[in-house]
Formats: C-alpha cells, sequence, structure tokens
C-alpha cells in the first residue's frame, strides 16, 4: 500500500503537509471501522485505500467486517434497495434476525479499546444499540437516500438517530428527518496509485483484454459495475444494439461481479447472459467476471466510450476512474453521477430511461475523436481537483478531529 508521500507527485508538497498537520493530534487514536465485506463495491474499495493512510498517519485505524451469511445478506440488500427507493419491505421475522446478528456481532466489541467508531452502510448499522455509547459512533452512508422507502425509513430512523453524526455524499441524501446539526457531505473518491488507476501501456492493455477475446483494435464501448440491478447491464445492452447499427466494428464489455454481501448480483449476471445470448450481436458483448484491478485499469483505458447507466448512483467511484483515465463518460443524470459528470464538458449526462439519447451521445463520441480528447482532459481534470483519496482522507481526520476532542 502507499504512503502518503507517494502522493506528492499528483496533489504537491504544500498539500501533504497540511495533511499531516491536521493529523498530528490525532496520533496514536484508536478508531475502529465497520462495514460488510473487504472485497467487492465501492465502500470496501475506499477503506482498502485510506485506512493504510490512517495508519501511516499514526492514526490506529482498525477495520473490521460484521460476519453474516447468505439469509442476512439478502435482508440487508433488501434494506438497501428499499432505502434507494425500491418497493421491498422487510417481515417481522426478517427484521428479528437482522437484530440478532447485529447483536451477535456488537458483542465482539468493546467501546474501552476504541476512542472512536464508524459504520458504513446499513448492514452493521444496528449494531450501536447493543453498547453503552460511551464513545463518538459516525455513521456513514453510501446510499441513495433521496426518496426512500418510507416504511424502511421509520423503521430505521430512530437508530440512525442514535448516532453522533450521519456522512452521506450529497446534499440531496442528508434527509430532512436527520438533525441537520449532526451530518455533513463527504463525497468518495478514488485512489490515482491503486493498480486500478495507474499507468497502462496501450499495449500491456491490450494483451490484457485479448485473453478475454476483445479485439483491442476495434472501437470499445464499456461499464465496469457490479451486476446489480441499479447499474441496469440489462439496459446497456439495449443502448449497444442501437449505436451497434451504426458503428458496425463496435464491442461491448460487462466488466463486474458481485461483493461478498450481495447474493443478488450472480442472479443478475445470469440474466445479462440470456440476454445477451438472446442479442443478434453476441459475439461482440463481452460479459467478464471481475478477476484483478489491472484489468478493469485495462478495460477502462481501451475504452472508446465508458457508460454509466445506473438508475439510482450514491456516487459510482468506477465514474472518477474513468474519467481520470481521460475518458468521456455518457452517464444517467442521477445524483451520485452528476456529481462527476459536467454535461458537455467533461462528459454526458442522459436520463437514465432515455435509451437513444444514450445511443446518440456514444455515437458522436465515437465519430468524434477531438470531441473525445477534449472532455476527456477536463474530465481528469475535475477527478484531480475533487475526488482523490487525498482528499477524502483530510475530510475524515477533520472530522474524526472534531468529535474524538469533544469526547475529551
Amino acid at each position: 500500500m502507499a504512503v502518503l508521500e507517494e502522493y506528492e507527485k499528483i496533489i504537491g508538497s504544500k498539500e501533504i503537509a497540511e495533511i499531516k498537520s491536521l493529523a498530528e493530534d490525532l496520533k496514536g487514536k484508536r478508531i475502529l471501522i465497520i462495514n460488510s465485506t473487504k472485497v467487492g463495491g465501492g465502500v470496501a474499495e475506499l477503506l482498502k485505500s485510506y485506512v493504510p493512510l490512517m495508519n501511516d498517519l499514526e492514526i490506529h485505524a482498525h477495520w473490521i467486517t460484521i460476519p453474516g451469511n447468505d439469509t442476512f445478506f439478502s435482508i440487508t440488500k433488501k434494506i438497501h434497495n428499499s432505502l434507494q427507493g425500491g418497493k421491498e419491505t422487510l417481515s417481522d421475522k426478517e427484521w428479528e434476525y437482522y437484530l440478532k446478528i447485529n447483536e451477535e456481532f456488537a458483542k465482539t466489541i468493546n467501546e474501552e479499546d476504541y476512542d472512536m467508531i464508524i459504520v458504513h452502510d446499513p448492514q452493521p448499522l444496528a449494531s450501536i444499540l447493543y453498547h453503552n455509547h460511551t464513545l463518538p459512533w459516525i455513521l456513514r452512508l453510501h446510499i441513495d437516500l433521496s426518496s426512500p422507502n418510507r416504511e424502511t425509513w421509520d423503521k430505521m430512523l430512530p437508530w440512525i438517530r442514535e448516532y453522533d453524526h450521519i456522512v452521506v455524499s450529497s446534499e440531496k441524501y442528508a434527509n430532512e428527518d436527520i438533525n441537520s446539526g449532526k451530518k455533513s457531505v463527504i463525497m468518495p473518491a478514488i485512489d490515482p496509485l491503486s493498480p486500478k488507476n495507474i499507468p497502462l501501456s496501450r499495449e500491456k492493455c491490450g494483451l490484457i483484454l485479448e485473453q478475454f477475446k476483445v479485439d483491442p483494435t476495434k472501437p470499445i464501448m464499456a461499464q465496469v459495475s457490479r451486476f446489480d440491478k441499479w447499474k441496469d447491464p440489462l439496459g446497456v445492452i439495449d443502448i449497444f444494439e442501437i449505436v451497434k447499427k451504426k458503428h458496425k466494428d463496435l464491442q461491448l464489455i460487462l466488466l463486474g461481479g458481485a461483493a461478498d454481501d450481495d447474493p443478488e448480483g450472480m442472479m443478475i449476471l445470469e440474466e445479462v447472459r440470456k440476454r445477451k445470448e438472446s442479442s443478434l450481436y453476441k459475439d461482440d458483448i463481452h460479459t467478464i467476471l471481475f478477476t484483478d484491478d489491472y484489468l478493469v485499469n485495462a478495460v477502462q483505458r481501451l475504452s472508446d466510450v465508458v457508460i454509466q447507466k445506473s438508475i439510482k448512483e450514491g456516487f459510482g467511484l468506477v465514474v472518477s476512474e474513468a474519467m481520470y483515465k481521460n475518458k468521456a463518460v455518457v452517464g444517467s443524470d442521477v445524483t451520485g453521477i452528476a456529481m462527476q459528470i459536467d454535461d458537455g464538458l467533461n462528459g454526458f449526462l442522459v436520463d437514465p430511461y432515455d435509451y437513444n439519447g444514450f445511443a446518440e451521445k456514444i455515437s458522436l463520441l465515437l465519430r468524434d475523436k477531438e470531441l473525445r480528447e477534449e472532455l476527456g482532459k477536463e474530465a481528469h481534470k475535475k477527478v484531480k481537483e475533487n475526488f482523490l483519496i487525498t482528499r477524502l482522507l483530510k475530510d475524515w481526520i477533520t472530522l474524526i478531529r472534531e468529535y474524538v476532542y469533544i469526547y475529551e
């Protein structure tokens, strides 16, 4: 893992010095960070980068995951979908099981061992209910809370209010039910030194993709995302078929996987594979299961157009990843993606249900290399200035300072 000094060539020595100065008083402080998985999904991606950086600054960050089984994660997937506006609701028995797992997990945590506890997303959210709450607890919700299913939201709201502070990705997610004095916005970020984002030559990218029967000499359209209904991979195939009629050599790559805490993922992948087999262009549709970060890097770098057709998106780190690689992304005009793309300046935003609109922008970029490069240059600049892991680290250190000292 990279240490802070390695980012100096990207963000400059002044910014590095400021981060170190902010962290100075936190040396030796013990922070427990909890989420549901260390593999797959944006939360694991973030923690994998900034937890080591916190430790490099001598803030003792300890990252653990709530243990669960398929039953538990099926329930928490329902909660996730419902909080993003889905119609799913939980039965009394499902809520009981969710609380049971959280209670069992909470028993493994000794508050006296830490100065702060940070909980990510709904899976371990209820663990706070089984503690004396003798130190600050922070809840980080990464999902789109702009229009939650009220039944689920009302059930969880008393638990959410147990936390000292709520962190969301956008002001639009700062639900009015949450006390305005205990919430803040911290946008996610990418790690420029991760294998996903380091420079790779076109030749090396081509060799990686040839292993998956992709022709690196022909145009590529790609979406990199978990196989999840909110990412709408079936809709991506529909759009590809529209564009393919005009761009005969075009190939589609759907690269993704399923997080350990997402039992729906493999079912969605099977739907995608069936849809591919029914397509007239099935030989040019490549569904690839995630194998490593270099594969993501290669796909994004070799793609002529990157698409992100999410129906809802808390943020969407893959958008910033592609933009950092000088790619013009055609993304859905939903909050998380619109935070990153400035329509017409560094990419395009399209209504998620406007398939012809997506096809039009993709076709435009495929035809106009100069436009692709111009938008891509601006895209890289936007990410460098706003969405790098060092900025995220600085935001968290600032928040931790506030609460650690409140309780001393």
